[in-house]
């Protein structure tokens, strides 16, 4: 896979993952022991899922002494929440016209019942 957001949709379609990346924005950085705290998996296993975030670009890791804590990339979720919003603006504006035709459609029905 080549462009990030499709990385990034990727790394967002498991479960786990989007929960690290919902606790991140709410409690703000931890380290990946932090993170797997929740879980009844192993830190290693959390750590891969760290690794995916961090590939797609939503997570990063800094230096901290001798703790590497994770960082949300809260911006990355500007690219889905943009090509989101394209296509919300476009179906909305198909459903738009839609309702207009059928507004048109039902006024020439109620026209054509009162002449008969």
């Amino acid at each position: 896979m080549t462009d990030q957001l499709s990385r990034v949709f990727q790394a967002l379609s498991d479960p786990t993952r989007r929960d690290l990346v919902a606790r991140l924005a709410v409690e703000g950085d931890a380290s990946v022991g932090d993170l797997a705290a929740p879980y009844d998996v192993t830190v290693q296993a959390v750590s891969k899922h760290v690794k995916v975030l961090e590939d797609a670009g939503l997570v990063s890791r800094s230096r901290d002494a001798q703790r590497r804590p994770v960082h949300l990339e809260a911006e990355v979720l500007d690219l889905m929440t943009a090509w989101i919003e394209r296509y919300r603006t476009q179906a909305e504006e198909r459903f738009s016209r839609l309702d207009a035709v059928l507004a048109t459609e039902d006024e020439r029905r109620g026209e054509e019942g009162a002449a008969s």
